[in-house]
Parts: C-alpha cells; sequence; structure tokens
C-alpha cells in the first residue's frame, strides 16, 4: 500500500514539476520534492530528505553548467530552452531519488520482519510516469482548450476572429491551470511538498542576503520569489495568447500543431521576461510575472522549522561540493 502511495505522490509532483522549480542558471536555486529539497550551485547539486524515522538523508553530485560547456547554449531565448530541459531532467532525478528515500523505510521494517522485495521506483516505471505526464499536459493545456473554444465557435460567430478565439483559447488554459493547482494543494501530502517548496525559497533568499544559513534567519524572509517556475509557467500561460494571434492558422490541426511547435519559442521568451523582472523590479516586465507570485500563495507554504533544515542541509552540501570543485559563490 505504501508503495502506491508514494507511487501516486511521485506522479502528482511530476505534473507540478515546473511549478515547483527554479529553471534559470543563477548562484543558487532549487526545488521542492517529496518529504524535502534539492539545491543546486552552478557546479553542484544536493538533495535533503527526511525520512519517517526522522534522520536526514542527503546525496550530492557535481554539476555541469551548460553555458560553460557549449557557448550557444548561452545565446538569448535557446538558453532558456536549454536550461529548463536540464533543471527538468535534474528535478525528475531529484524527485525519484526522494520517493526511493521514502520506501527505503518501508524495505526496512519488512526486512525486519524477515520478508519483502526491495521497493523502488524503477527506470522503466519512471519513464511510464515521464510520458504520462507529457501526455497530460499535451492534453489538457493544448488540446482540451482548443477543442472547448472550437465548440463554442460554432455556438458563438463572435470567436471566428483570430483575436478572440486565441483570447478565449488562453483563459480556459488559464482556468484549467489554475483548478489544476488549486485542487492538489488540497491534497494533505501535495501540501507538504509546497512547504518544502517555501523552504527552498526562504533558504534562497537568506543566502542571497548573505544571511547566515541558520533556521532562525532562514524564516524570517517570504516564501515567494521572483524566480520560481510559478511565475515561470504563469508567464508562458499569458506569454502564448498573445504569440498565438500572430499566427494565421485557422482550421483545428493546424492551430495543435501550432501550440506543439511554438512551445520552444514561448518557453524561450518566457524565460528571457523573467529574467529580466527579476533583474528590473519596476520594469514594464515585471507585471507579467506578477500573477506568477499572486499564485505563489498556493504553490507554497510557510515551512516548520524541519522543513527549512532540509533545505539548509541541502544548500550546506551543494556550497560545499562546489568549493571542492574550485567554484566560489559571490553575491554582487
Amino acid at each position: 500500500m505504501q508503495f502506491f502511495k508514494t507511487l501516486w505522490r511521485f506522479l502528482v509532483a511530476i505534473q507540478l514539476l515546473p511549478a515547483l522549480e527554479g529553471g534559470e542558471e543563477t548562484l543558487v536555486g532549487g526545488q521542492a520534492v517529496l518529504e524535502g529539497v534539492m539545491m543546486r550551485t552552478p557546479h553542484a547539486w544536493a538533495i535533503t530528505c527526511r525520512k519517517r524515522s526522522g534522520e536526514l538523508s542527503t546525496h550530492s553530485e557535481p554539476l555541469e553548467r551548460l553555458s560553460e560547456k557549449h557557448t550557444w547554449m548561452a545565446w538569448p531565448v535557446a538558453r532558456g530552452v536549454m536550461t529548463l530541459g536540464h533543471a527538468m531532467t535534474l528535478g525528475f532525478r531529484a524527485l525519484r531519488f526522494s520517493a526511493n528515500v521514502q520506501l527505503d523505510e518501508v524495505e526496512m521494517a519488512k526486512e525486519a520482519h524477515g520478508a519483502g522485495k526491495k521497493l523502488e521506483i524503477a527506470g522503466w516505471l519512471a519513464a511510464v510516469n515521464i510520458a504520462l505526464s507529457v501526455a497530460f499536459f499535451i492534453f489538457m493545456y493544448k488540446y482540451l482548450p482548443l477543442l472547448a473554444t472550437t465548440e463554442l465557435k460554432k455556438a458563438h460567430p463572435w470567436l471566428n476572429g483570430q483575436i478572440m478565439f486565441n483570447l478565449v483559447d488562453g483563459l480556459i488554459r488559464l482556468a484549467l491551470f489554475l483548478i489544476f493547482i488549486w485542487g492538489t494543494s488540497l491534497l494533505a501530502d501535495i501540501r507538504r511538498v509546497y512547504q518544502y517548496h517555501g523552504a527552498e525559497h526562504k533558504t534562497v533568499f537568506a543566502f542571497e542576503n548573505n544571511d547566515p544559513l541558520d533556521i532562525r534567519a532562514v524564516q524570517k524572509y517570504p516564501t515567494f520569489h521572483p524566480r520560481c517556475g510559478t511565475s515561470f509557467l504563469m508567464t508562458v500561460m499569458i506569454l502564448s495568447i498573445f504569440i498565438y494571434m500572430l499566427v494565421p492558422v485557422t482550421t483545428f490541426w493546424a492551430r495543435f500543431a501550432i501550440r506543439i511547435a511554438l512551445l520552444p519559442v514561448i518557453t524561450g521568451v518566457a524565460y528571457e521576461i523573467i529574467r529580466f523582472a527579476a533583474k528590473h523590479r519596476k520594469s514594464l516586465f515585471s507585471m507579467m510575472t506578477a500573477p506568477g507570485l499572486w499564485l505563489q500563495r498556493i504553490t507554497t507554504r510557510p515551512p516548520a522549522d524541519e522543513q527549512a533544515e532540509c533545505a539548509i542541509q541541502a544548500l550546506d552540501h551543494a556550497m560545499q561540493l562546489e568549493k571542492e570543485r574550485g567554484g566560489e559563490l559571490v553575491i554582487a
């Protein structure tokens, strides 16, 4: 039973993965996972999870910075696509690690009674979950809104125009996204993930302000951060409405194909907007990221001290490995 419960939490968390992480190549970033936090620096990453026993389990690895390995990956727009893809891969690995930490506790209990087979999220099972996640994303946020708007157009001729059609399509897409985020927040297990998300943001804020990485210093900061994946997703949703208006296609399948084909472009442009807005808080572009900050009232929750401890320990281990690799984290 515990295996299927953990698998369910893992599957839901994968759907939320883009909202739980920050995809930008910054000094310090991170992601909430199951009962823990992953933190990364330019050349290292570490994940700390709390076991059911209360003990902390930490794993760290070196990390290559894409923009240093391939110069073209530092080009505007392209860097957003590549960085997000790299962050999603790393985030998936972190989620799988956290799920297996929870299952290790179950396995140890079974071994104590002289029975049991090793419980873990196997590679093939993780791959199936990724495939389901991609299919869910395309169906929920590309196919379903387009289908609904196309059906509405039959009864409302005023939707024939390119602008109004894509505006309604975008509003439906936003509504589905908000309903999904709100719905998952009602699940007790996911609310805990959102608390760890808040712990990650607070710890990043403490680091960025040169405060000591201890629970007291970390807890004084807010849970809302401008570089959060939630802000990124909201920017993608809003930006896509205007970009689709510029493409003069009218048939259902042509519109559907365009929505898939333009996804990398929209992702790259949204990345640049988030990056610019984070550095220029009073700019016009920062207004586009404001809805994402509002939505973080759902996707982040105030963490308990024990949850903040996970984020702090993960960042400590990442920073230690960063120094061992010759890196230096300096806030300008």
